[in-house]
């Protein structure tokens, strides 16, 4: 019903929003779910309507997320969908004040066993990225934080998750003050073309390296961890990765390398 503009002509919007707010509390996780989900559908049926009570259906979707009884992250995975749905009608100020609890909120979900849970996530943070100008500092790091997961997992074993991570990656490249960058991902991450993943990430390394030297360090880390990935495409994928940045480094940068730590793979 939350889906079609018919609440509007029936004046039911307001109680009906009521309602679905109402049962988030409820002790069935379903029923929690499903509540978000017609909330989330407002963005279809009264996107107009969606600017007016931003406030308190962003609420919403972030307690969906922090929902602390839900152990098969149903609730939160309707949540990272329905705010995907909503982000494009909500006010920039409402968002503004959560972006950096969202983006945090979200991360862990990358890495998720289930593949919708990565995805939701993932391309949840590609949709915020939209909202990143006013506070650009803050997020700029939350987009360090997810570029190495994001580069990894267009080796994930699921199409849709690989997807997801391309559109989050075309995203982010604006934000990431390299041009280079931000050239070849728009231009190698293209839903419709095919991606020669050791290629790319050759030259990805080498605009990092160029922009942001002192990374190196960090980005070897958040790779090292993922040595153990549960993924073999993966964990092939991660010491590829630490090869061309370290390939790429300036002689002068070289002491951010720990040598023993990179040998023993921990």
């Amino acid at each position: 019903l939350l889906n079609s503009n018919v609440v509007n002509d029936l004046i039911l919007l307001e109680t009906m929003m009521d309602n679905m707010t109402g049962r988030q509390k409820d002790a069935c996780v379903l029923v929690r779910m499903l509540a978000l989900r017609g909330l989330g559908n407002i963005a279809s049926g009264s996107p107009e309507k969606v600017r007016k009570h931003g406030a308190k259906l962003l609420a919403s979707m972030v307690n969906g997320m922090d929902d602390k009884d839900d152990p098969h992250n149903l609730v939160a995975l309707e949540a990272m969908s329905s705010l995907s749905k909503l982000l494009d009608h909500l006010e920039e100020g409402d968002i503004q004040s959560m972006l950096l609890h969202i983006a945090i909120r979200i991360r862990p979900f990358f890495d998720s066993e289930q593949p919708d849970l990565r995805r939701s996530s993932i391309v949840l943070f590609g949709n915020l990225t939209k909202f990143s100008q006013g506070d650009c500092e803050v997020f700029f790091e939350q987009i360090l934080n997810g570029l190495v997961t994001l580069l990894l997992h267009l080796q994930d074993p699921k199409p849709e998750v690989v997807k997801a991570c391309k559109f989050a990656l075309r995203m982010c490249g604006p934000h990431m003050g390299c041009e280079g960058l931000c050239d070849m991902f728009l231009n190698h991450l293209r839903d419709d073309r095919s991606l020669h993943y050791g290629e790319f990430m050759n030259n990805v390394c080498k605009h990092l390296m160029q922009s942001y030297p002192e990374m190196l360090n960090r980005l070897i880390l958040t790779n090292l961890f993922y040595f153990k990935s549960n993924w073999v495409d993966i964990r092939a994928a991660a010491p590829m990765f630490i090869g061309f940045l370290v390939l790429h480094v300036d002689e002068d940068q070289c002491h951010q390398v720990d040598l023993d730590q990179l040998i023993s793979g921990e």
